[in-house]
This record gives C-alpha cells, structure tokens and sequence, in this order.
C-alpha cells in the first residue's frame, strides 16, 4: 500500500512541517522521517509509511497484554508494525519497535481484512501492540472502526506518549488500553527512554475520566532503576488519588536486552514487594507478571477477598464471577468489562497468515 495521508500536523513559517502526533513535534523538511521513523514529510503534508502492512498478526489470550479485567480468557488478535516515537533502551520489542528495514514489514492487510480474520478466528478484540499504535494511529483508528462493524472489540498497548490534539480522538476509539508506566521520575523517562513523565500523566487522567475506554497500567521494574519504595509508593499514590483504586496495576519482570544488559533480572521478590506497596496503598487490584506467581495473578473479590479469577501464568484455572462482572458470594461487583465466560484460549499463541481473507483498499480521509 502506498503512503497514507497523515493527520495532526501543520505547516511552520520557515517551511518545515510539525507532526503533532505526539509530544516530540518533529519538525519535518520534505523527504525527512520523524523520530518515530515511519511518518514522513512528503510534499506539503506528513505520511504515514506503514499504513496496511504488519509485522505479523498472532492469537493470543487477552491475559498477555496484560488486561486482566477485560473479558478474561478471551482470544485477541494482535499485530503491530514497525517503529517507536520513544527511544527505550531496555526496549524488550527493539527488534520491532527499533526496526528500520521496511523488510520487517512482511504482511499487508487493509483494516477490513484484518477484522473480518479477527470475527473469523472467533476473537473478542483486536490489540494493536508488539510496537506503539500511537505511531500509526490512522491504521489503527480505521481497523477499529472496520472491527466495530463487526462487533469485534479494540485494545491499544501503548506508551501513552501522544499529543492533547490526537489523543481524545485516538482513546474514543479503543475499547480497552494498557498504558506503560515505565516508570515515576522525569530523569527515569529522559535518560532511559529519551521522552518525559508528565505526557504520559495526562494520557492516563484523559482515559481514565474522558473517554468509555477500559484502562489498564503497566510497570516494568528494572533493578536499581525504578523499583524504590519511595518511587514506587509515590506511584501508587498519584495512581489512588488521580485515577481512582480500581484501575488495575500489573508490575511485570525485566529480562536484559537491547542496550541493557549490564543488568540481572528481576527477581520475584521485587515484584511481590511492589506489589504489596499497591496493596497497601488502596490499590485493588495489583498484579505481578512474568514470573511465575499464582497470588499474584489471581483477581481477588475487594469486598470479602474471596478468589474470583486464579490465574497460571495466562491459563485461568477458576473463574468465579457473574456475568455481569460481580461477586458471587457476596455481590460486590468487580471492576471491568466482562461477559459469559464460556472457556479460554489459555497459553496458546497462533500465528496467523491472512491470505484469504478479503483486503479492500481503503480510500485516504
């Protein structure tokens, strides 16, 4: 597919173009890529290069985004392109997000042809993940519209890093997100991922009080980096008072990769110390992620504490909720968005090739 026309963007009086897509507003000569690398200044106006084309498309369960309140158990299809407008240099994705070879790019699919395989698969949603859909937005915000036709459901897996401009209008169309926290200070953020803080701020108070999008949290803790107490209780804080304690928090294990790798893993113990500082701090429902940790998977009841939903890394092994999302024992209701739990997709991660399925060209907005 050729080069799609961009939006938020305008024109400077010394002759660049700024793409205000997200808070870097590079400010663009013709033929010059963003930081993101996949928008472009061409002609008067800014491109997205990557429309219609994928790093592969994948079956996953809906536990390994992580969302763990957004219909549990349930299939996401996901796929992502290529590119990133941060600069992380633990990136666990870098071979994706940090690519520059269009080569990366093997499959290409219209929006329609990427819902109707969602609907056909037997999907609930579709997530736009493996790198940040901010960067393509006009594929995604299209893909999500073909899959609302469809009554097929949407998930971003995103940095949050994206301008006032774009960013009501990009969450409008997303059903659930999961933000990454990477973590708390403004000197964390510039010099391990090249962006700031308080962008990020704002896109969790916008999902979390102006739009209908389920929202999510994610920290990756990185010894010695992120994972004092002091930062983290400052974290959970800021979370309890501007977001409210019903947002799920998910603190999730580092491995060593990219350009850090000077340090050890994370070890379990972290995680379960973080999680406990959320617990401690008001927050309902905190989790711990790749490590193997039943309690800290498991979705409790904030009411009486029963176990409702246990979880074996992405395997559900009880699911005691109502339909409607409450407690059975004692009716407290579970925040989220749930439905009839009618069995999972457990650890299962299915390639998915979409020839076959029919890819309507998708005239520019």
């Amino acid at each position: 597919m050729t080069n799609f026309p961009g939006r938020w963007w305008h024109a400077l009086d010394d002759g660049r173009v700024q793409c205000d897509l997200c808070p870097r507003d590079c400010r663009l000569h013709d033929g010059q890529r963003g930081a993101c690398f996949v928008r472009q200044r061409e002609g008067e106006g800014i491109v997205l290069t990557t429309y219609g084309r994928s790093s592969g498309f994948c079956i996953d369960p809906i536990e390994k985004k992580p969302l763990h309140h957004f219909y549990p158990g349930s299939a996401v299809f996901s796929f992502g392109t290529a590119g990133c407008n941060l600069a992380c240099k633990f990136c666990q994705n870098w071979d994706i997000s940090k690519s520059r070879e269009m080569d990366t790019l093997m499959d290409a699919a219209s929006p329609e042809a990427i819902a109707a395989a969602a609907a056909e698969h037997g999907c609930r949603s579709v997530a736009f993940t493996y790198n940040d859909p901010v960067i393509f937005a006009e594929y995604a915000l299209d893909t999500a519209a073909a899959c609302h036709a469809r009554g097929v459901a949407t998930v971003a897996v995103t940095a949050g890093y994206i301008g006032a401009g774009a960013r009501q209008e990009f969450f409008a169309g997303m059903d659930a997100a999961n933000v990454d926290l990477k973590g708390f200070t403004d000197e964390f953020y510039v010099k391990l991922c090249g962006a700031h803080l308080a962008p990020v701020l704002d896109t969790l108070v916008a999902i979390r009080h102006a739009s209908g999008c389920w929202l999510e949290i994610t920290t990756l803790l990185i010894p010695g980096r992120n994972d004092s107490d002091a930062e983290l209780t400052a974290m959970c804080r800021w979370i309890a008072r501007e977001l409210g304690t019903d947002v799920p928090l998910h603190f999730t294990a580092f491995h060593p990769d990219y350009k850090v790798t000077d340090v050890a893993a994370t070890p379990a113990a972290t995680l379960r110390r973080a999680r406990r500082i959320g617990l401690d701090e008001g927050l309902r429902y905190v989790y711990t992620g790749n490590v193997h940790d039943r309690d800290g998977g498991t979705t409790s009841c904030p009411g009486c504490r029963a176990p409702l939903i246990a979880r074996d890394w992405y395997e559900i092994r009880r699911y005691d909720l109502t339909p409607e999302g409450a407690c059975p024992h004692c009716g407290t209701p579970v925040a989220g968005r749930f439905g009839d739990f009618d069995g999972q997709l457990g650890r299962h991660r299915i390639p998915v090739r979409l020839d076959g399925f029919r890819s309507t060209q998708v005239e520019p907005r």
